[in-house]
């Protein structure tokens, strides 16, 4: 017989889990609640129509990400921003793809990598890529990812392309205090874009947090 936390726990994973899996298969139904281009697309092409949705969108909240990026010379482009992009327009009603997982995940990586780079001496040292892999940036990353995946479990708070940001801060590409903030206002420029299109194109996407 399970204590009646441990009950409340299994009860939580049980839900997160079959939200899961309902969102991996809704990828290739309908989104319960949609309405105008979302709607129109998926009653004209099903799942096709869906893809369409996920390539149109995300060709325009990158480019919009970028565009900015552009006006203020700053590096507002990096490589999980795609995987995110995925997660929100691909699974637009899931924990995973919602703002709070979105900023919360990002903002852990970002902190986990900052926080990896000064426990092994590597604050300000040159990226990887100029230096090499060492035995002290191996433990940097593995701690870096760690952290990562170990504090968002705790928060449940899952978004995997976190892991990829992380990794980008403790390997040095963008470790630098004003590169650390780049990443994070292009985390926001993405999620605030990415939910402005949803809203705009028939997704009734959480403003923050997914039911």
């Amino acid at each position: 017989m399970l204590e009646p936390d441990d009950q409340i726990d299994l009860i939580a994973e049980f839900a997160d889990s079959g939200v899961r899996t309902f969102q991996r298969q809704g990828s290739l139904v309908g989104v319960p609640g949609s309405y105008g281009l979302k709607r129109w697309l998926y009653k004209r092409w099903r799942n096709n129509g869906n893809a369409v949705y996920t390539f149109v969108c995300s060709l325009l909240a990158i480019a919009l990400s970028g565009l900015w990026a552009l006006i203020v010379k700053q590096p507002l482009l990096f490589p999980s921003l795609g995987a995110t992009a995925f997660l929100i327009f691909e699974t637009p009603m899931a924990e995973v793809g919602s703002p709070r997982n979105t900023m919360i995940g990002h903002t852990v990586g970002v902190a986990a990598g900052a926080l990896s780079l000064v426990l092994f001496g590597l604050w300000n040292s040159p990226s990887v890529y100029v230096t090499g892999m060492t035995a002290p940036r191996i433990g940097a990353v593995a701690l870096a990812v760690a952290l990562t995946g170990g504090v968002l479990r705790v928060l449940r708070s899952a978004h995997p392309p976190a892991g990829a940001t992380t990794i980008i801060v403790a390997s040095g590409l963008l470790a630098r205090p004003h590169q650390l903030l780049d990443v994070m206002v292009g985390v926001l420029l993405l999620t605030a874009a990415g939910w402005s299109l949803n809203r705009l194109f028939g997704v009734p996407a959480p403003l923050w947090a997914s039911r």
